[in-house]
Parts: C-alpha cells; sequence; structure tokens
C-alpha cells in the first residue's frame, strides 16, 4: 500500500537504492499509469473534455476516477470502503524509514486528515480538483472539472465501468508482484 502510493514522488528511472519491495510498488505504480493513460477508452475520453479542460483533463480523468471508483468501491471489493480506509490509516510499514522526507508528511497529513473519508463524495470530488489545480505549475481549468463531471456523467461512468473491468483483467493476468 505504502510503496505504491510513493510511486508519484519518485522522479526517473534509477530506484535501485530501494529495497526490492519498494521498486516493486513503484513499478506497479507506473504500470497502472501507463495502462490508464494508453487505454483507448480513457484517451477518448481525455480528447472528449479537452476542449473544457485543457492540458489537464488526464490529472481530471484520475480524478474522476478515484472518485467513482470510491463512490462504487463495493462492486470492486469485498470489504467496506471504511473499514479498508481505516485499516490503511492505520497501517505502518517497515519500508516507511526508507522513504522520503516529504513522502513522509504528505502520509502524515494524509492519515490524520483521512482525505480519502471524502473521496465518494461531491465535496470530496470538489476538494481533490482545487488541491491539485493549486499544486499545478500554470493556469488550468482543474477547479472547474467537478462541473464537467457532472454534465458527462454518465459518459463517464461507462468509460470508468469498461476501464476497470480491463484493468482487473489485464493486472490480474500480468500480476507479476504476488500481493
Amino acid at each position: 500500500m505504502i510503496a505504491n502510493l510513493f510511486g508519484d514522488f519518485v522522479k526517473g528511472r534509477n530506484y535501485s537504492h530501494f529495497s526490492t519491495k519498494v521498486q516493486q510498488g513503484i513499478e506497479l505504480h507506473r504500470k497502472i499509469d501507463t495502462y490508464f493513460d494508453q487505454h483507448h477508452a480513457v484517451m477518448n475520453l481525455k480528447l472528449m473534455l479537452y476542449k473544457d479542460l485543457p492540458k489537464v483533463g488526464g490529472v481530471a480523468v484520475d480524478l474522476f476516477f478515484d472518485h467513482l471508483l470510491a463512490k462504487y468501491w463495493e462492486d470492486h471489493h469485498i470489504i467496506d470502503y471504511y473499514e479498508y480506509l481505516n485499516d490503511f490509516y492505520a497501517y505502518r510499514s517497515e519500508l516507511e524509514i526508507e522513504l522520503s522526507t516529504d513522502f513522509i508528511n504528505f502520509i502524515s497529513i494524509f492519515r490524520e486528515r483521512k482525505w480519502l473519508d471524502h473521496y465518494p463524495t461531491s465535496f470530496g470530488l470538489e476538494k481533490s480538483c482545487q488541491g491539485v489545480s493549486s499544486r499545478i505549475s500554470f493556469p488550468n481549468q482543474l477547479s472547474h472539472a467537478p462541473e464537467i463531471f457532472y454534465q458527462n456523467e454518465e459518459v463517464i461512468k461507462k468509460v470508468f465501468d469498461q476501464y476497470m473491468l480491463e484493468a482487473v483483467n489485464f493486472f490480474s493476468i500480468k500480476n507479476e508482484f504476488n500481493y
């Protein structure tokens, strides 16, 4: 759980100085990102949203899918969403000692504020989009993405469902991480 999340904090291709488990988490994170970016239905959705969300359509779709996964969690996981989150927030790993200070600070705030608790809600989607928008180095429309989501929710949900089905099958077949 921790090593996969850490993948966003690692730049470049040289991460061989990390333990095998952390390397596997980084690799899984990158493989999921690559699969997402190259998925035909996701690419078409990004194109559809480009006019309203130039340069940040991909980020918006990622946030939309996070929201939909949380909202429809029971369709994809046998453990209750909030039970899963409580386990995640409480989980501590010996791997954390080798992770960057930035990440440790991030994960501490993440746990303390229980950010994922809000992901299934409209409020959570809005806060996620605003938060990510404020961290992007160029002017962007991401803070307005929830409006675009609600206008296109049916289409976005359909693409999400297709993506999830295909991604689960893809990663089940190609599971080389033994998690």
